[in-house]
């Protein structure tokens, strides 16, 4: 078997994780772009997500896809309320002082992940996928579970960009983005919409993580890498910048998985901080970041 299957399988793999990525990382990025807080843990809402994932899975008996649906719905609306509450209490209290979010969503994450130990318990758990199946390539069969992965994140995406391009609250947002005390001078409660958005990144990191739990396993501690990438993509691509976020998941997610296949994940992980630090060298406000002025 020539090259050609290696770097295919080796695309195929980028590309899952590339869209477990841009799910993520534009919830990050919302979170950055409309309220300027750097959300340190929104490492911990992926964590978050993948547990509750598996709480709700193992509470229904009967078929893996009834469980994976319940907590496809569930789970996010259970850390969209989690992250609501810590909005609500915390973050509006600190007036959204950049210095004083980072601090508190620093606690934020310590407070989860101990939680997640003390309630969930140190081990990792597998969830079932909701259904097996393999597609047959000409030189190897595929899980089909992986495919589905990608083309929820597509659709995710799109659902995104219609919600910000195309109705009010995609609007609202935007306004608030822009300019938060003349979004507030023309009636807009600029409160609401900082809660609701921080409640919308953590759903959807908590929905990159119910995608992805079935091919991983849930653990407390399973916050670290989703976070820390989704850093390296939002700088790359820009802060509070959708459209280069996701161009930067998908050069990170494919860099990754063609190093991972043909070397080594470390390789991996240093390839991406090299070009982070070319980002900022040479580029400091991302491939799609604006000056502000």
């Amino acid at each position: 078997m020539g090259l050609g299957p290696y770097l295919f399988l080796a695309i195929l793999e980028g590309l899952v994780q590339a869209s477990v990525l841009t799910v993520t990382a534009v919830g990050l990025s919302l979170v950055f772009g409309v309220m300027r807080v750097v959300n340190v843990a929104h490492g911990e809402f992926f964590m978050l997500g993948a547990v509750f994932a598996w709480f709700i899975s193992t509470l229904l008996a009967g078929h893996p896809t009834l469980g994976f649906i319940a907590a496809l719905i569930l789970s996010p609306l259970i850390v969209g309320a989690i992250a609501l509450a810590s909005e609500r209490l915390i973050l509006k209290r600190l007036n959204y002082d950049p210095e004083a979010t980072i601090v508190a969503t620093i606690g934020l994450l310590y407070v989860f992940q101990q939680s997640a130990l003390i309630f969930f318990g140190p081990n990792a758990q597998a969830v079932e996928p909701p259904f097996y199946y393999k597609i047959r390539f000409p030189w190897f069969g595929y899980d089909a579970y992986k495919l589905f992965i990608i083309a929820a994140a597509v659709l995710l995406m799109a659902g995104i960009w219609l919600l910000m391009r195309k109705t009010r609250i995609g609007l609202v947002m935007r306004a608030t983005q822009m300019d938060r005390e003349t979004a507030q001078a023309f009636g807009i409660s600029v409160d609401a919409v900082s809660a609701g958005v921080f409640a919308l990144g953590a759903m959807l990191a908590a929905v990159a993580a119910v995608l992805v739990v079935p091919i991983q396993q849930a653990h407390y501690l399973m916050g670290l890498d989703p976070l820390l990438l989704s850093f390296i993509v939002v700088i790359i691509g820009g802060l509070g910048s959708i459209q280069g976020t996701i161009v930067a998941a998908i050069i990170i997610g494919l860099s990754d998985g063609i190093l991972s296949v043909f070397f080594s994940p470390t390789l991996a992980k240093m390839v991406s901080t090299l070009l982070v630090a070319f980002v900022l060298v040479f580029r400091p406000n991302g491939l799609f970041g604006k000056a502000e002025r």
